[in-house]
């Protein structure tokens, strides 16, 4: 096959409510009020939501909500794209849950999200492959795909990714796949959290140690196993405290040797036929309407080349260190940056339905 019989695929735009938590959690706007601003600045026609955020007494949903939203979503012409689900292992305070409890606790969030319309549900690593083979027919069922978040500090490569893709092959079906998060791939720590340390005091000699740090680890790739990933977070904290920067160190060890991935673009190729839903995980645009932090041309080849032509939900994780920016502007900006890139690779992205 050449080149030119690639057949690239479309994704279609959206956005997760995640990226609004800032704003919600604030209260300058309600549930309703996000949904009809997502639609009013163009950010759709995808609506993700996470039902514990978003929904009072989830996954315990009452018919007035569920009509109350799909009457929503007509008013504003949005499509429903994926639920995020939550695998609370540690609901109980004395143990961790037992795979049957787990199980009809997806249940339950697995039917919400076929009353409200979601033809995906995220879900989280703490449902093993027995559970999401036990699970199977509840999806099927309910006409519901079972997406598995791929998040840092995991990667397609970890073990616990690859047991997981091993029971979908031999499974082979349509109901189980993965949503990719594109904070797995990243190429720089974000230069937004930086800023945020240096105006905060932050010698700037701890700053460029993170930076090499950080750097180098680029070069070796992500981490497979809980020991090591362990071991670089104590590293990160040294760091910081080797510099003067013990208030800092925290802050440094959750985002630099968690959230901030070191995984490369080309290697989501392994899951691309798996992919249900995808997080287009993002932390700042530049002047020159760029992402600094996540490389998503090289992603987006990636994708378009696997004829990808679901969702893909920009989710803006800046929020924590960064209250400069509006999240409406800048999830737009990057909507702009995604539609440009695949006209560039020679697709488009959806954004009308």
């Amino acid at each position: 096959m050449t080149a030119a019989d690639v057949r690239l695929g479309t994704p279609m735009q959206g956005v997760t409510l995640y990226s609004f938590t800032r704003d919600f959690h604030g209260r300058r706007y309600s549930f309703e009020d996000l949904v009809r601003k997502v639609a009013e600045r163009g950010l759709g026609p995808g609506l993700e939501i996470v039902g514990f955020q978003s929904i009072r007494d989830f996954p315990a949903v009452t018919d007035e909500f569920v009509n109350g939203f799909k009457q929503l979503l007509a008013d504003t012409g949005l499509k429903p794209s994926a639920l995020g689900a939550n695998a609370d292992a540690y609901l109980r305070r004395d143990r961790a849950l037992t795979d049957d409890e787990m199980v009809e606790y997806m249940r339950a969030q697995i039917e919400v999200a076929h009353r409200l319309g979601f033809p995906v549900l995220r879900v989280q690593y703490s449902v093993t492959p027995d559970d999401m083979e036990r699970l199977l027919p509840v999806a099927e069922a309910n006409d519901v795909r079972l997406g598995m978040e791929i998040h840092s500090k995991h990667s397609v490569r970890h073990p616990i990714i690859q047991a997981l893709l091993e029971r979908y092959e031999k499974l082979g079906s349509p109901y189980l796949g993965f949503i990719p998060d594109w904070g797995v791939s990243m190429r720089k720590v974000p230069r937004t959290l930086l800023s945020r340390f240096r105006a905060q005091g932050a010698d700037e000699k701890l700053l460029n140690a993170i930076d090499e740090m950080w750097d180098a680890g680029l070069e070796r790739g992500p981490l497979l196993s809980d020991a090591e990933i362990g071991a670089e977070r104590q590293a990160f904290g040294d760091l910081a405290r080797r510099f003067g920067g013990e208030k800092f160190a925290h802050d440094i060890m959750v985002n630099a040797a968690g959230l901030f991935g070191q995984q490369k673009p080309e290697d989501w190729l392994e899951v691309m036929k798996w992919t249900v839903h995808t997080h287009g995980k993002f932390y700042e645009i530049d002047e020159h309407g760029d992402e600094p932090s996540v490389p998503i041309r090289e992603i987006m080849d990636v994708y378009l080349r696997a004829g990808y032509s679901g969702v893909i939900s920009s989710e803006w994780e800046g929020f924590h260190f960064n209250d400069h920016d509006d999240a409406f502007d800048i999830i737009g900006k990057q909507q702009a940056l995604l539609r440009r890139t695949a006209e560039e690779l020679g697709s488009r992205l959806v954004t009308s339905l």
